[in-house]
């Protein structure tokens, strides 16, 4: 059974003090039902009425009225430079997600998309930090998979 119950959540800046934190890779902030554990121990039933994408600095409400701050974890990344606008593009074209610094790119562990990159004459360097990638096109939650459904024209020139 969990210590504590959270069916919604308020994003950064829309909570106060946290009874505690919960650090989560990208794809594990992507939930709708399910329990995680804090660094201090609690474990926290998540049952979000929708699927939610939960941001770094976002807090989870619990229904005793108190508030979990979920962090991003360190995770296995892949930082590239070169011709960032080009490259940008390239990755955007492929749906991936992509945290967007200044002078590189910042993306999850893949081959395929290493392969690409260095064809394209990135400079792909292994790390190891926190991702935070773009949100979707209104600036929160995230993009998905390449598919183009019913509003979304098919064919695009890949």
């Amino acid at each position: 059974m969990a210590d504590l119950t959270a069916q919604d959540h308020a994003h950064k800046g829309g909570w106060a003090t946290a009874v505690d934190v919960c650090v989560m890779s990208y794809d594990e902030r992507f939930l709708r039902r399910r329990v995680v554990q804090t660094v201090g121990g609690l474990s926290v039933l998540v049952d979000f009425a929708h699927t939610t994408s939960l941001d770094h600095g976002d807090a989870l409400r619990t229904t005793e009225g108190t508030f979990v701050e979920i962090q991003a974890a360190d995770e296995a990344l892949m930082k590239v430079t070169g011709d960032l606008v080009r490259l940008a593009w390239h990755i955007g074209n492929r749906h991936t997600p992509c945290q967007i610094a200044a002078d590189h790119l910042l993306i999850q562990t893949n081959t395929v998309m290493r392969d690409m990159l260095g064809k394209l004459g990135a400079q792909v360097e292994d790390v190891t930090l926190p991702f935070t990638p773009e949100g979707g096109a209104y600036g929160h939650g995230r993009t998905h998979g390449h598919d183009h459904g019913a509003s979304h024209g098919g064919d695009h020139g890949h």
